[in-house]
């Protein structure tokens, strides 16, 4: 990172072939204008989809600080190949731009290690690099992530903290008219019927492979749980197309959902920062968030994670520990040439039965290769799932990689 580098805002946005910046119209804007301002370096491509979300909201920001008269400037660095994109995406926006493929741009973006998009770095008033990228910061705050400074970003993670510790189920699902999720026969249950339960939101899409192998285990776990009497409910928050993908998805489920098409989608990925499904968020009994991190819980320990707490995961921890005395630590295999060690894992595939193992396996680091302990001391002391379905195509905007589908 360059945080702590001091520019000189001249040196920075010009070359020997050029001191000005350039407007929608056409209009040239001398370099030196910037001085003294507070500056942000938007690395852009209109063909990326974030981006061309992200825009429109940077443009509200834009506009509402400079009706309050804040001394800030936005320059794009465009990333785009075909001029035509580049004065499609700049005529959209009310800001500065350095030239189509002006050399500065690839220059800019190694200086500045650019390694998203998009990305808006922030530059301070005294030509200081104040923050790499604060496009997050702009979608959850808006106007108030201004001036951009380790100070305004200490400020606001104490709100955020506070906002944490008083949350409750409905300041998370509650939005103005939009009080309900909906149960399998369409009708509406009261976000306030789930008060004093753990809820899991479970951000999830038909068209995303892991969700599809997902499903199954959480399905399972959660029967298990809710046999147990246990106070659980899961709210599917669907990233589908259309209606009738979430229909179809949404019948092979028996909890609830938002409807399809909800607004409060945008604003609870936002807020729990999905960038990748299946993704599950726990909400405890009191409403605050205790982990986002129980799809991973449930995929190695099923139902036995709930109630998916810190507490919990040491007492399963515990449980691994004691089932493992007596193993030996090393063994030898037929079905390997190499030393196999005894190794704490997540979820795995058995290269001896070809099914799914969890948390103990006898492993080959050199080799990536894995055994079930059943299948090393030929004891049942491993556990076993079904195998994933087949991988598809992702939908446009995600990528699918391993157990997650993400966005970009």
């Amino acid at each position: 990172m360059n945080g702590a580098n001091s520019h000189d805002i001249q040196s920075l946005l010009s070359s020997s072939a050029r001191d000005f910046l350039i407007r929608s119209n056409g209009d040239q804007i001398s370099v030196s204008e910037l001085e003294g301002k507070t500056i942000g370096l938007y690395f852009s491509m209109s063909s990326y989809k974030a981006s061309a979300e992200f825009t429109p909201r940077l443009v509200e920001v834009y506009e509402k600080l400079k009706g309050k008269g804040e001394s800030f400037e936005i320059v794009l660095i465009s990333l785009d190949d075909e001029e035509e994109s580049f004065k499609r995406d700049l005529g959209s926006m009310p800001w500065l731009a350095l030239p189509f493929k002006d050399k500065s741009r690839e220059k800019l973006a190694r200086y500045f290690e650019l390694s998203t998009l998009p990305t808006l770095v922030i530059i301070g008033p005294d030509g200081k690099t104040l923050h790499s990228n604060v496009a997050e910061a702009i979608e959850e705050h808006g106007v108030g992530a201004f001036p951009f400074t380790p100070e305004k970003f200490a400020e606001l993670a104490e709100i955020q903290r506070a906002k944490e510790e008083s949350q409750t189920l409905e300041s998370v699902l509650v939005s103005g008219d939009l009080d309900f999720v909906v149960g399998k026969n369409g009708g509406k249950v009261p976000v306030s019927d789930l008060a004093g339960k753990t809820i899991l939101l479970y951000f999830s899409a038909h068209w995303c492979p892991p969700c599809r192998a997902f499903l199954p285990k959480l399905i399972d776990a959660y029967k298990k749980i809710k046999e147990r009497n246990e106070s659980l409910e899961v709210v599917f928050i669907s990233s589908d197309r259309d209606q009738t993908s979430f229909d179809e998805f949404f019948k092979g489920m028996p909890w609830l959902a938002l409807p399809f098409g909800d607004a409060r989608k945008a604003s609870l990925s936002r807020k729990f920062k999905v960038s990748g499904i299946p993704m599950l968020v726990a909400i405890g009994p009191s409403g605050r968030t205790i982990t986002k991190e129980a799809r991973d819980m449930i995929a190695v320990h099923g139902a036995e994670a709930y109630p998916f707490t810190e507490e919990r995961m040491k007492e399963i921890d515990g449980q691994y520990n004691e089932m493992a005395k007596g193993w030996p630590e090393k063994v030898k295999h037929a079905l390997h040439e190499h030393e196999l060690v005894l190794d704490r894992c997540g979820v795995y595939s058995c290269d001896g039965c070809d099914e799914e193992g969890r948390v103990w396996a006898f492993s080959c680091d050199e080799c990536d290769f894995c055994l079930h302990p059943n299948c090393t001391l030929g004891e049942d002391k491993g556990t076993k799932d079904d195998k994933s379905e087949e991988q598809n195509p992702s939908k446009e905007g995600w990528r699918c990689d391993g157990g997650l589908c993400y966005k970009g």
